[in-house]
């Protein structure tokens, strides 16, 4: 069965929270919307488990100048940090020369600062979201505390806490006592602590709680949404340079929408699904882990969002549960569940709080991140002039999709904005 065309003034492709923020921002706007995603409701891919941190401080990128001898150190260990799974295909190792070149220290420096400007639009525009909504979402407003054992390691945080104070955040160097004052869970723990950073600005929530939420308004703003529903095709004149149409198939059957702009937002399948019509986007998935452990009674589990930089993992205290994600591994589209690494992580939890939480109730969970080289997502146009970009954002989408949404609306509000591939 086909169902008649139907014309919105914008269509968003994909309804993680990059791409419901997108939708919100255009419907404040004064736009139509209509919002497709495959699943039966929003925020059920990458958005569903996340490590639940709005984390300005982590802009610095991936791929900085020590990340080739970590790289190295960690190929052959299984329960490394980053594991990289070399495969036949052009697309990962296109990605991963694109990355060292990355990591020159000026290509770091200003990848950091572009992150960081757009970090801290989106944190402010987050909270906006959350005042003029009463949007809740287990959101905790404690900072982010970075912490570090590696003495070597806290040292080369110092001059990238000063760049992105430089640039708006807030991120400052501190002590052990700091640290435990800040967030007393760690008083057994004071003797791992070389050092720290903190950013109280930063904050944490429940992702997949504010992108349901937030879909729920839009609704009632009068986005119309296509769940359970595959994009096909894009009707897309290469000559008139500009998409006609969205082929959609779901469980009516076929239908044909039209919108005068149309957004991609398909998070780690953007590039795939793009490749067809000539628009090349050098985003590859980051694999990521997550595990949830029950809290309910415990008071020793840290209220203060952290990241443990030794092993990569990120902390947020989400009320009734301890949320703790991390790890990236490059091993192409696969969502399979490996056990050692979700049991690694559990095993770095318990010894860091061995009180935190019910230790023999935890959920799993992976998603694929959708990581470009250098860490800074694509938010702008195709070589279509009415097909735009906005996605791309790695580990970084929870913090960045508020933003980078703001940015694409006003983009197809003024008609313009950079044309990205």
């Amino acid at each position: 069965m086909t169902t008649p065309a139907r014309d919105f003034d914008v269509i968003v492709l994909g309804g993680g929270v990059v791409g419901i923020s997108t939708a919100y921002w255009n419907l404040r706007n004064g736009r139509s919307v209509c919002v497709i995603d495959r699943q039966p409701a929003s925020g059920l891919e990458t958005s569903f488990a996340n490590g639940g941190q709005v984390s300005v401080s982590h802009a610095e990128p991936w791929a900085n100048p020590s990340a080739p001898f970590k790289v190295l150190k960690w190929l052959l260990d299984p329960e490394a940090p980053l594991l990289f799974r070399p495969r036949f295909d052009i697309h990962q190792w296109l990605w991963i020369a694109k990355f060292l070149v990355d990591c020159l220290p000026h290509r770091t420096s200003r990848h950091t600062t572009e992150i960081v400007r757009l970090g801290t639009q989106s944190r402010e525009l987050i909270r906006r979201i959350r005042k003029d909504e009463n949007l809740h979402y287990d959101e905790r407003c404690n900072g982010i505390l970075h912490f570090y054992r590696d003495p070597r390691e806290f040292a080369a945080a110092v001059p990238v806490a000063e760049l992105m104070r430089r640039y708006g955040c807030n991120r400052t160097v501190i002590d052990a006592d700091k640290v435990i004052e800040i967030e007393p869970a760690f008083a057994g723990q004071r003797h791992l602590i070389a050092g720290a950073t903190y950013t109280a600005e930063d904050e944490s929530g429940d992702a997949f709680k504010f992108t349901q939420g937030l879909a729920r308004i839009c609704e009632s703003k009068g986005a119309v949404f296509h769940y359970s529903s595959e994009v096909t095709a894009l009707d897309a004149d290469r000559g008139a340079g500009r998409v006609n149409a969205v082929e959609v198939c779901g469980p009516s059957g076929f239908a044909t929408l039209r919108a005068r702009d149309i957004v991609v937002s398909l998070g780690s399948w953007s590039a795939p699904f793009l490749r067809r019509y000539g628009v090349r986007l050098n985003i590859y998935p980051a694999k990521g882990y997550s595990v949830t452990i029950p809290i309910a009674g415990s008071n020793t589990a840290p209220v203060t969002s952290l990241t443990d930089d030794e092993y990569k993992l990120v902390y947020s205290n989400l009320g009734d549960r301890l949320r703790i994600a991390g790890t990236a591994e490059l091993s192409g589209y696969s969502r399979h569940l490996d056990h050692r690494r979700c049991m690694a992580i559990l095993k770095n939890v318990r010894n860091l709080f061995p009180r935190a939480g019910d230790f023999e109730r935890p959920s799993f969970w992976t998603g694929l991140r959708p990581a470009t080289p250098s860490n800074v997502p694509y938010v702008g146009r195709t070589r279509y002039r009415n097909l735009w970009l906005n996605t791309g954002h790695g580990t970084l989408g929870w913090t960045l999709g508020a933003g980078s949404g703001f940015r694409v609306a006003d983009m197809i509000a003024a008609g313009e904005g950079p044309v990205l591939a």
